[in-house]
């Protein structure tokens, strides 16, 4: 089983635009939303549903696909757009993103997509959950990798670290673990609101095989998933430091921009800097 689409990085940064521009324009369409950490997430998205993730959009019952799990759930719009630039949802759907019963709702459901593999958004499950996971895929001696993106400021949650020394203790070489490092969160930085540096080294105090790259960079962000010895023994982190709101000048690294989005001249004015 490979990617769909293979795509080469330079490649992948073209539908990363286009998937930020659907962002600004879904988001302000809602009249709210989480474009700060939609953007920050567009290139680890881009990277993994157009290079990397490994499954069949026609059998997703098939237990030796990839499994990707979206724990910073409020960076749910990322997801929707980037599933309707790949063709895996009808991109009319985004008009609906937070109405009222829409397939869209504020958070990963998935009862209502087939490409959600976890219900998402209270932060702090998706790794314990990907452990599982990872651990079945062992046990059953499937080939399948687990791959979970977390916020940074979610790891403040203690349950992923519990989740960390399982996934050491049970040899997870095939978790994948990539942590949006945009060192913002809610109110302000993580390392005011709750320090976690030095978090590399945390990680592999941890047991993880740590990787620190700029995960706005899909060069970068392919090269090193795909770099990665599954039968190290170690599961991997993916340090990916990236600045929130990337893209826009406007909205990059200011926390504000957490849970607010573009309005009037604001998204024609984002739309202009992503072309």
């Amino acid at each position: 089983m490979k990617n769909e689409f293979m795509l080469e990085p330079e490649k992948v940064i073209e539908r990363a635009k286009k998937i930020r521009q659907k962002i600004i324009r879904t988001n302000s369409n809602a009249g709210q939303g989480h474009t700060g950490a939609d953007l920050s997430e567009t290139d680890i998205l881009a990277s993994l549903f157009f290079r990397i993730l490994k499954f069949d959009k026609n059998n997703m019952d098939d237990l030796s696909r990839d499994r990707f799990i979206l724990s910073k759930g409020h960076g749910v719009c990322g997801l929707y757009c980037t599933l309707a630039e790949a063709g895996l949802l009808d991109e009319s759907l985004l008009r609906t993103y937070l109405q009222f019963d829409s397939k869209l709702p504020g958070h990963p459901v998935k009862q209502k997509n087939r490409y959600v593999e976890l219900n998402t958004g209270a932060l702090g499950h998706g790794l314990p959950v990907a452990v599982g996971l990872a651990l079945s895929a062992k046990l059953s001696k499937r080939q399948s990798r687990v791959f979970v993106v977390t916020g940074d400021g979610e790891l403040q949650e203690g349950s992923n670290w519990e989740a960390m020394m399982g996934a050491a203790h049970f040899k997870l070489d095939n978790l994948i673990l990539i942590i949006d490092r945009n060192t913002l969160q809610l109110a302000n930085r993580t390392e005011i609101i709750m320090g976690l540096e030095p978090l590399e080294n945390k990680l592999t105090s941890f047991g993880f095989q740590v990787y620190a790259i700029d995960g706005n960079n899909p060069h970068e962000i392919i090269e090193t998933i795909e770099k990665i010895d599954l039968n190290s023994g170690k599961p991997h982190a993916v340090l990916a430091n990236t600045i929130k709101g990337k893209g826009v000048s406007f909205i990059e690294d200011r926390s504000e921009w957490h849970h607010k989005i573009p309005v009037g001249e604001q998204v024609e004015k984002a739309i202009k800097e992503l072309e």
